[in-house]
């Protein structure tokens, strides 16, 4: 301890200490607590002016923040309420234990419930509304282990069978219980996913934030709903669980409560065993502008609390920390006398009339449900604009004694013996006889018993029953695909980069009347990079408080206003709380009755990579949105080095069931993609969301070739027959080079066309020979198919005119917008087919657009190889497939440099096909040295992918 600790802890004048202290209670007696905390601020104050710089400190004493007189009694039935909490307490324990003595290994848990059930009986009995005619209704964050609980008084209310409890964890056959919550399988339960630990908390935030968005908005009525979003204390290590606390506080977000079930474990031991993870949280919540509860003792400590006029017990409760504290709820009431109350001896006094038995029954304030009451209670009347965390202590395993009550390993507890299971059965007065406890069987009163009637009573008046979950909402129509015609045209000799064509079609979409209010563009501090910065007028930046201050830019047209009406949600640089935002968007249509569409837009690489837990919640909450992945491809964001240059996204996006990922290339890919998704998400209203990437290359666009609607939706359409021109022009117009410059020749500087000495028809096979004759027919020279998308669909047109001008080879180019898509159409038609063998069978898009091609396929794309590779499987019989991709860590350099580096610019992409060629006969070795030695390949140049 430290000098000035040591000098505040000491009282140089016990007799003035107590004259302050008396002249204190004075003042709370006549003019109450604020005029107290008034007075105490002005000491504090004026005595930091003399010179006193007086350390804060954020935490109090280790007792109930709520003194019990100014408890709000509970107004239930106690005895009622407590038999009801037992009965679930048992078809709980009876859940997960039936389901362990199954083959399989199902697992479950047990402890993190009993630890938190009277937390959750006294919200559901008192406090939690449902979505009705009257109320919006409360949304509920459940800490994912305590499933069990959860279906154990739905089961009691007559929402689950026996028959699901008795399938927990049993799913693929239908009609079990998912393990934890998770609304893709429950969709009419579970509102939200949590058991990813620290997920629930971040997402609990921002969904709050969201609701005073909307109300801002005016496009939802002002109410008093709350979220609500239940933890584990050892769950408050996750960074998502504290790391967007301060947002909560600095916006004044009263319609949000944590409440976190302190009881003193995590997985495998005690959360801060030296030290006190109640202290510790209340400090950061304090520190963050939370208004914090404290629940530590239940009511059988306050008579002990009344008695300790000296402040002993106070002073003794603040030394022990949370491993002792454990060892007193595992090794029972003995124990504590002599290593807890023995340690001062007045308080070895002061509970010496206890029996051992009496000790033991000191209980925790998260067991006590009038404790428990009185914290909700001035959680839902919190009037200072601060959102409430409650700090809730319990005891993990709470019930389960001998077989796991705070021990380390209760965590773990999914099976118990008869023994433990008779136990448990005594302690809650369960009607279940001797010759059935081995069988650990389900118990329901009945629907006319007074439990279940209490039951169902209490959640008539809040509304009806929760968790519950909505599926749909109003449909919305889809803008014709020529709402967005300024970019399903050619931008002619302008060039324009795919970010510049998504940002205009989301402000053409902006402008429809149907969907422009429900649009909610989210950026993580990157506007002016995607060139959104025009919004900032337009629409205006969300602020909850309006603009306090005029922005140095304010005499700029495209000035930064924020506004509390504003549109646009600038989150400033956090991707984990901006895809919170969007997952809020993105599930209104369910949690608010009123269907929104979020656009989130950020750095490609730090997406999916960074949030991929996030985006995975997302589709198990079946949100419905866009991500749009800015400036993607491992080479299109030059010179930003290693951690920047996106390579893989697309794959992380591609195994998220309900995800469609797309890379377009040109403006009219971009509109059609959108379109479709308005279509599904708000019209149609199916449960899927869309990745789409953008890049910040700028190039000239052709116009959309007529019929390629549903090919780009499908994920790949012609773009170009080898025996056409190509669209807007010559090939060299349609894919000039990159203008940055670079260590690479430009093309103009290539290999010259030479006079050929080659007779009509005949392909040139010498590497010292010069290109075919213009007049050679086409239907005799050798054909590739060429596969692209993003930005390298471009050197993938390029190539075509190498390989045409330089060895007589005609391409047909095939833009590829979803390799994704196109693989999981593959493995539909490969299922349908194998499952129904008498049957038609079907044929994927990629083989039907393949199967009457000539030549080999080569793909090239601005990502690892394996993202073009997903459609190997559907080639043709007997098609060669070459895949070109950007396997390795990205480096700082120019686009044409970084393309040359990793070997998907136009020279490899033509070579790549002569090489095909080569390979299955229509050309010689000789053509593939020849077009080495012409177009510079380095054979042995570095292989991208060495580290």
């Amino acid at each position: 301890m430290n000098l000035l600790q040591d000098i505040l802890n000491q009282d140089l004048d016990p007799t003035e200490t107590q004259e302050w202290i008396d002249a204190l209670n004075a003042v709370i007696g006549a003019d109450g607590p604020e005029r107290a905390h008034y007075l105490l601020e002005r000491m504090v104050d004026e005595t930091r002016r003399a010179g006193g710089h007086l350390p804060f400190q954020p935490t109090t004493e280790y007792i109930n923040t709520i003194p019990t007189h100014l408890e709000k009694r509970n107004p239930g039935d106690a005895a009622l309420e407590w038999r009801i909490r037992s009965l679930i307490r048992w078809n709980a324990l009876a859940t997960v234990v039936r389901a362990n003595r199954k083959p399989g290994e199902l697992g479950g848990h047990i402890a993190s419930f009993a630890s938190s059930a009277t937390l959750y009986d006294v919200g559901f009995n008192h406090f939690w509304r449902a979505p009705s005619e009257n109320h919006p209704g409360d949304l509920l964050y459940i800490q994912g282990h305590s499933s069990p609980g959860i279906y154990a008084r739905a089961y009691l209310e007559g929402r689950i069978s026996e028959a699901q409890l008795d399938r927990y964890r049993m799913e693929v056959d239908g009609g079990g219980l998912s393990s934890y919550p998770h609304p893709w399988l429950m969709p009419d339960f579970w509102q939200t996913p949590t058991v990813s630990m620290g997920l629930g908390p971040i997402m609990a935030i921002y969904q709050a934030r969201f609701w005073k968005y909307l109300e801002h908005r005016n496009l939802m009525p002002v109410t008093d709903r709350k979220v609500w979003c239940f933890m584990g204390d050892g769950e408050t290590d996750e960074p998502e669980s504290l790391g967007a606390i301060s947002l909560a506080g600095r916006e004044n977000l009263d319609n949000l409560v944590f409440v976190i079930n302190c009881n003193l474990q995590r997985l495998d031991g005690p959360v801060r065993g030296n030290g006190k993870i109640i202290q510790e949280l209340e400090g950061v919540f304090r520190g963050a502008g939370w208004n914090v509860v404290k629940v530590i003792w239940g009511s059988y400590w306050d008579p002990l609390l009344a008695r300790d006029t000296k402040g002993t017990l106070r002073r003794l409760m603040m030394e022990t920390v949370d491993g002792e504290y454990q060892a007193c709820k595992a090794f029972g009431g003995a124990y504590t006398r002599e290593n807890f109350f023995g340690k001062y001896p007045e308080l070895r006094e002061m509970v010496a009339n206890l029996s051992d038995e009496d000790i033991w029954r000191l209980n925790r304030g998260g067991h006590d449900p009038h404790k428990v009451y009185a914290a909700y209670a001035e959680a839902m009347t919190n009037a200072n604009g601060r959102p409430t965390v409650i700090l809730a202590k319990t005891v993990k395993g709470y019930g389960m004694g001998g077989a796991g009550e705070s021990m380390n390993i209760t965590h773990q507890q999914k099976k118990m013996d008869d023994d433990a299971i008779r136990a448990f059965r005594d302690r809650f007065n369960i009607p279940v006889d001797d010759d059935k406890v081995a069988e650990v069987p389900f118990y329901h009163p009945g629907k006319d018993s007074p439990e279940v009637q209490y039951m169902l009573s209490r959640r008539q008046a809040l509304g009806g029953p929760l968790p519950q979950r909505r599926q749909k909402t109003e449909s919305l129509p889809t803008p014709e695909l020529s709402a967005l015609e300024q970019i399903t045209r050619g931008s002619g000799e302008r060039e324009i980069s795919t970010t510049m064509a998504f940002v205009r079609g989301l402000n053409l979409l902006l402008r429809d009347k149907a969907i422009g209010p429900r649009i909610v563009p989210i950026v993580a501090d990157e506007a002016r990079t995607f060139g959104m910065e025009g919004m900032f007028r337009q629409i205006g930046i969300y602020a909850p408080f309006g603009q306090k201050y005029t922005p140095q830019d304010a005499d700029q047209l495209l000035y930064y206003r924020e506004d509390q009406g504003g549109q646009v949600l600038q989150e400033g640089i956090t991707e984990a709380g901006a895809t919170c935002s969007w997952i809020a968007a993105a599930t209104s249509y369910s949690t608010n009755n009123y269907a929104m569409l979020p656009f989130f837009i950020f750095y490609s690489m730090f997406g999916m990579q960074r949030v991929g837990d996030l985006c995975w919640a997302a589709g198990d909450m079946r949100a419905r949105g866009f991500l749009v992945g800015g400036t993607a491809g491992r080479t299109t964001l030059n010179g930003e080095g290693l951690q920047h240059e996106d390579g893989h996204s697309h794959l992380l996006a591609g195994v998220i069931p309900n995800c469609r990922a797309y890379d377009p290339t040109f403006s009219y890919e971009v509109a059609v993609i959108l379109q479709d998704g308005v279509r599904r998400m708000l019209t149609e209203q199916e449960d899927v969301y869309y990745y789409v990437t953008v890049m910040n290359e700028n190039y000239s666009h052709p116009d959309m070739p007529a019929g390629s609607e549903q090919g780009i939706i499908k994920g790949m359409y012609l773009f170009r027959d080898g025996d056409a021109p190509l669209p807007g022009g010559s090939p060299t117009a349609a894919a000039q080079p990159d203008k940055q410059g670079g260590s690479r020749v430009p093309e103009t500087d290539g290999p010259a066309p030479r006079e050929t000495t080659a007779k009509p028809g005949e392909v040139v096979k010498s590497a010292k020979a010069s290109a075919p004759a213009k007049s050679l027919r086409k239907d005799k020279l050798p054909r590739v198919q060429l596969l692209g998308s993003g930005t390298i669909l471009r050197e993938v047109i390029a190539a075509a005119e190498l390989l045409e001008k330089d060895f007589g080879v005609i391409s047909d180019i095939w833009s590829c917008p979803s390799f994704s898509e196109l693989r999981r159409d593959g493995y539909d038609a490969e299922r349908w087919n194998r499952l129904h063998p008498e049957g038609e069978q079907r044929v994927a898009h990629v083989t039907q657009c393949l199967k009457d091609r000539v030549g080999p396929v080569i793909a090239a794309t601005d990502y690892v190889r394996q993202y073009a590779d997903q459609i190997r499987a559907f080639m043709p019989d007997g098609k060669r497939y070459t895949v070109l991709g950007t396997d390795g860590y990205g480096r700082s350099d120019t686009r044409a440099n970084l393309r040359r580096f990793f070997e998907v610019d136009r020279y490899y992409i033509a070579h790549a096909a002569i090489a095909a060629l080569a390979q299955e006969g229509k050309m010689h070795a000789s053509d593939v040295a020849r077009a080495m030695k012409e177009w510079r390949i380095d054979a042995e140049k570095t292989n991208p992918v060495g580290v």
